[in-house]
């Protein structure tokens, strides 16, 4: 529930997720579309919110084994509290654990939030839960509060200690598990991922590490995709792409994430800002300059206000200038983007122009269109959502 979780972990999960994707990702799951599809796209927090674009269904009656990767690799007293869970809410355990392990480490991982305060987006525990700011609060009241409180959220007291805290491993599992129950993971486990953080690559990540874990032939399989949502959850916005190309645009770039920032690099394996936005405008059959000088100037430019998903925002950055900015990323939803930020940073969906973003995006110079450039061909037009 970090809503911008992946661009943080995906950086080692992706070197692993093949490893799911023979055993579980059989599924294909039709989500290479998920959250584009046709022209549109559509952003909860300013990312997708009407589901992965497909469904699957749990063929197991039973939960699974642990495989003995999951015996290995997930500390004890965490493999106990997810299958714990699993029995409790009904929930494959190995999804539980596949969060776990995206959004933690299984507890391990040092970040901000993880072992006390929030993250960025206001995410807390170690199955990185919203406490507030753009995360919302999921959990329901103080992110440590007396069991016996009354809350909205997912709070659970799962040790029986007489406190729900978001910080507490057994307390978090559970308030996981309520949460993908609410959001019917026993019917569409995909979805219910999907809208624990609205990321295609999160369900890829979450299922692949799920088939890590998974023993005795348990498997998720395709299945027909129920009708859409009428709208957004209360609170979100709908944001439709102007047409196909910047569609196409959008998912290149989602694919990129988590590979790591190279300077002067233009992909496949890592990439700089302008070789991202260059590379990802290619794909669309639109060919823009290199750098995000020359990208600046090949315009068109865009008034600051009226900027949509596809256009490039920029800013001076550490080697640039107002008049000739040294960074820039691609507008994805209101105030987010998904940039290739610096050295050491993976490619990532990141705030700019507010309090909530990484030093040097707070600011930003201005934006462009370049798929309104003159003499572009564009694949399609608008087509709402």
């Amino acid at each position: 529930m970090t809503w911008q979780a992946s661009w943080r972990v995906t950086g080692r999960t992706a070197a692993v997720i093949a490893i799911g994707m023979g055993g579980l990702l059989v599924l294909g799951l039709a989500l290479a579309g998920a959250g584009i599809s046709g022209g549109s796209m559509l952003f909860a927090a300013g990312q997708g919110c009407n589901g992965a674009g497909g469904s699957a269904v749990v063929t197991s009656a039973v939960q699974p084994a642990p495989s003995k990767a999951a015996g290995t690799s997930i500390p004890a007293d965490y493999l106990q509290l997810y299958q714990n869970a699993g029995r409790t809410y009904g929930v494959p355990w190995t999804i539980l654990a596949g969060i776990g392990e995206v959004e933690s480490n299984h507890g391990r991982s040092t970040l901000p939030g993880v072992h006390s305060g929030a993250n960025a987006f206001g995410a807390a525990g170690p199955m990185q839960i919203g406490i507030g700011g753009a995360a919302g609060n999921t959990w329901g009241g103080a992110p440590v509060h007396p069991a016996g409180e009354h809350v909205g959220g997912v709070a659970t007291d799962g040790n029986s200690d007489g406190v729900a805290s978001v910080y507490q491993p057994a307390d978090a599992i559970d308030g996981a598990a309520k949460y993908l129950v609410e959001h019917g993971v026993l019917t569409n486990p995909s979805g219910a991922i999907f809208a624990y953080n609205h990321l295609t690559s999160y369900v890829q990540a979450v299922l692949g590490w799920a088939g890590v874990y998974a023993g005795g032939g348990f498997t998720v399989t395709a299945a027909t995709a129920p009708a859409p949502r009428a709208s957004c959850p209360p609170g979100t916005t709908s944001i439709s792409v102007p047409n196909q190309s910047v569609a196409t645009v959008i998912a290149f770039a989602r694919q990129q994430i988590g590979k790591p920032y190279l300077w002067g690099g233009t992909g496949p394996d890592a990439f700089d800002c302008s070789g991202l936005m260059m590379m990802a405008y290619r794909a669309a059959g639109i060919n823009i300059p290199r750098t995000s000088e020359l990208q600046w100037l090949w315009g068109p430019r865009v008034a600051a206000g009226h900027e949509e998903p596809g256009d490039l925002v920029f800013f001076a950055g550490s080697d640039g200038t107002v008049a000739s900015p040294g960074h820039v990323g691609l507008v994805i939803g209101p105030d987010l983007m998904i940039e290739a930020y610096a050295t050491g940073f993976p490619i990532r969906i990141a705030a700019f122009g507010d309090s909530k973003a990484a030093a040097g995006d707070t600011n930003p110079v201005g934006f462009t269109r370049p798929w309104a450039h003159p003499g572009i061909a564009l694949t399609s037009q608008a087509q709402g959502g």
